[in-house]
């Protein structure tokens, strides 16, 4: 695993709308993987979720977190994440998830009777594959 900072060309692909899973640890221990939307922002990852999300409770106990990101046309390229969560933050007018989905649909979220809470992730160790594979 290599450590921040990360190399362009990794960070040129986070910045794409790829596929991706994010992993978080439940009180048992046991890991959980659920796809997600992400937007990789000054150098930190963004995720957004609802504020029911049993997901939240545990990353209040637990922020360590992995995120692996595919490219959806190759999926062998991808870009694997270690990191915890720093700052989770009410995202009062879904203005978050409003970034995020617009960056994958080109449409502001369509659920507007939720509230959501963002969740910033510090990468502290990452792995690339497929075309990223030798990339420093």
């Amino acid at each position: 695993m290599s450590k921040p900072p990360l190399p362009q060309a990794v960070s040129d692909a986070l910045a794409h709308p790829w596929h991706a899973t994010i992993s978080t640890v439940r009180p048992d221990g046991q890991p959980v993987s659920v796809p997600t939307w992400y937007l990789f922002d000054g150098g930190r990852i963004l995720v957004n979720m609802d504020a029911g999300r049993k997901r939240l409770e545990w990353l209040r106990s637990e922020p360590r977190v992995a995120l692996s990101a595919m490219d959806p046309s190759e999926w062998l390229t991808h870009v694997s994440i270690q990191g915890r969560v720093v700052e989770l933050l009410d995202d009062e007018g879904l203005v978050d998830i409003d970034r995020i989905a617009t960056h994958y649909t080109g449409k502001p979220y369509a659920v507007r009777d939720r509230p959501r809470v963002s969740a910033w992730i510090e990468i502290s160790s990452w792995h690339a594959w497929g075309r990223l594979k030798n990339v420093r």
